[in-house]
């Protein structure tokens, strides 16, 4: 019996990861009965025919779980977006932010194509990497078609399995093109009549890289909200999650209370506006989910 980690998922076929080996692996029935599905990124016992196939054993207990893309035990991710061409839009990095925190898993922004960039978005970027830099995020401005920027990257790999995303066309596959020039992932252009890209990771994989591993993973064109409740919402804020104390009313939902610490922050300019409103519109969101 060995321990390793799952790679990719096809076909009803686990592929894992030990001792720098690979070992096509299937599944036995009793995953099916105790309604287990193995995860790419679960850590599980296996064990091994031959040199280069085995049979599944046991999934070990995960740190987290995702839904969409379906994988476990992500220690952090890589949430790309691009500067121009698609432009950044916060609300969606936001809502990235808001699952990270949501599963505990560490968030580092990276924003691509920045060489794209003209002196106003540029101003904007800057502003932006103040804003969440403030919060704890890691944000770095790279060029993944020159590899401008990619060197700051690397300080992250080691020993944590890190999960690439963002949405599609931003230069994800690029950016990990440069930071491991073997892979040669493919890459796609963006569509000017649509304003995104096409979808070019085609599967779900762990990358073997510095110690640790990469989890290059489809490209999302919407996400949707799971497993978040409206009320704990502002803890996956850490301005409100601060903040939240000091509010007057326990369980304050920070929009119409009197009394709420996070309202004065935000009239302060202690917090972002756009922040702020974002938190509003996502509470709306969910709390609409609920009636349905």
């Amino acid at each position: 019996m060995a321990e390793g980690i799952i790679m990719k998922a096809i076909s009803g076929f686990y592929y894992v990861y030990h001792d720098q080996e690979v070992y096509q692996c299937r599944g036995r029935g009793l995953f099916r009965k105790k309604k287990i599905k193995p995860l790419v990124g679960d850590w599980v016992t296996f064990e091994a025919e031959n040199k280069t196939e085995g049979y599944l054993l046991d999934v070990l207990e995960r740190k987290n779980e995702l839904i969409r893309p379906p994988m476990a035990n992500i220690d952090q991710a890589f949430l790309v977006f691009s500067a121009m061409e698609p432009a950044i839009a916060t609300s969606m990095l936001d809502r990235f932010l808001v699952h990270m925190e949501s599963m505990d898993i560490d968030a580092i922004i990276i924003i691509n194509k920045k060489d794209l960039a003209d002196s106003y978005m540029t101003e904007k970027l800057q502003a932006y990497k103040k804003t969440y830099e403030a919060l704890g995020y890691p944000f770095h401005l790279v060029a993944s078609i020159n590899g401008k920027g990619i060197e700051n990257l690397t300080q992250y790999i080691s020993r944590h399995l890190t999960m690439v995303t963002g949405e599609s066309g931003v230069g994800k596959s690029t950016l990990l093109n440069q930071m491991m020039p073997s892979l040669d992932l493919e890459t796609g252009q963006v569509s000017e009549r649509l304003g995104r890209g096409r979808h070019t990771t085609k599967h779900l994989e762990l990358i073997p890289f510095q110690d640790g591993f990469i989890a290059d993973t489809p490209g999302f064109s919407s996400l949707d909200f799971e497993k978040i409740d409206e009320e704990d919402l502002d803890i996956c804020f850490p301005e409100m999650r601060k903040r939240m104390p000091e509010c007057k009313f326990r369980g304050c939902t920070h929009r119409k209370e009197p009394g709420c610490a996070v309202k004065a922050a935000v009239e302060n300019q202690e917090i972002a506006l756009f922040r702020y409103e974002h938190y509003k519109q996502f509470f709306e969101e969910l709390a609409q989910l609920r009636r349905y």
